[in-house]
């Protein structure tokens, strides 16, 4: 029998490269994990607390997630909020995830960044030997000072030579108004002196010029969202020429209110415009899905094809932190699934 479109994207190998290792922590694990570690939590049950993500903008989740990251503690509360993840994109088709972790959410609260990256390690690992291939970017939160960044890298820097087959990057999220890129050029400027890949959260709330920033102050190799590229058409044709890419993530999108209606996402647009745009699920615990998920949105919403969802995914390969040995693994695995 021949598959559905849906079931034909479902089974198809992909990548994901944006996706918040912390932003995967389901409400039921959060309570498993808060009565582990006799953390109270402001929400009466499991329910309370998914009635609760109804957010309004970045800021209305980010309040939310930092309060589930509070039941993270332990190593083993690492590798089972990875493990899960783990599972979730095994189910998806993923065969190769670049997840992102916010090392300053947890050692804020005590908890050392080896303890985090060892439990997120531990996870991985498992995976990998089940066919997820995976690398760790460390990103810094940008509503804290730079000095904050650099006393951070400072610490992780043993880990990138510990774990320096995983951990190959550093990135820039949460809230991006009134905290522009440029904010963080020392921190980003050792990074790159170390030969770490660099990403950075531009143009998802901020302006065009957020991106423009990214690019030039701090070199990125990727922009994580840029959806409001579209704003600015020089800005679009430069992306689309040096073939940086976009990690777009639909459903957070719309869930935090960038787009009132999916239909009226750029993602189609930019794609039409040669845009390297792929699909990724952010965070997908609070969203409402994880990547498949996201494909399946595009589709519905804005008319994207049989080789618009083939481009999509190869996409994600080429924009993929891997050798030239395995993306050419990747393209043939994909090639040999993936027929019009």
């Amino acid at each position: 029998m021949t598959p559905t479109f849906a079931e034909k994207i479902a089974g198809a190998p992909k990548a994901e490269l944006h996706i918040h290792i912390e932003g995967s922590l389901e409400p039921e694990l959060i309570f498993k994990l808060a009565e582990r570690n006799g953390v109270a939590l402001a929400y009466s049950s499991i329910e309370a607390l998914r009635a609760a993500y109804a957010f309004t903008d970045l800021q209305s989740f980010l309040d939310i997630y930092y309060a589930g990251a509070s039941v993270l503690l332990n190593e083993d509360d690492f590798y089972d909020m990875t493990a899960a993840y783990v599972e979730r994109a095994l189910a998806d088709g993923v065969v190769h995830t670049e997840i992102f972790f916010d090392p300053q959410t947890h050692t804020e609260r005590g908890v050392p960044i080896e303890t985090v990256v060892a439990g997120i390690e531990r996870a991985l690992a498992e995976g990998e030997r089940r066919g997820l291939s995976s690398k760790l970017i460390l990103c810094f939160l940008r509503h804290l000072s730079e000095d904050d960044a650099l006393a951070t890298y400072s610490a992780a820097l043993p880990l990138f030579d510990t774990y320096a087959h995983r951990l190959i990057g550093v990135g820039l999220d949460s809230s991006e108004r009134g905290h522009p890129p440029s904010k963080f050029e020392r921190v980003f400027a050792q990074a790159r002196e170390r030969g770490l890949k660099l990403v950075a959260h531009a143009g998802e709330e901020g302006p065009p010029s957020y991106i423009y920033e990214a690019l030039d102050l701090l070199l990125v190799d990727r922009i994580d969202h840029g959806v409001r590229s579209i704003e600015d058409p020089a800005l679009v044709t430069r992306l689309a020429d040096t073939r940086v890419a976009l990690t777009v993530c639909p459903l957070s999108n719309l869930k935090l209110r960038v787009f009132d209606d999916m239909k009226r996402h750029t993602l189609k647009a930019l794609l039409d415009r040669g845009v390297a745009v792929t699909i990724n699920s952010d965070d997908p615990a609070y969203f409402g899905g994880y990547v498949n998920a996201n494909y399946l949105a595009a589709v519905e919403a804005l008319g994207v094809t049989d080789r618009d969802v083939y481009t999509l995914i190869r996409n994600s390969f080429e924009a993929a932190f891997v050798t030239p040995r395995e993306l050419d693994a990747f393209i043939a695995k994909l090639d040999a699934y993936w027929k019009p």
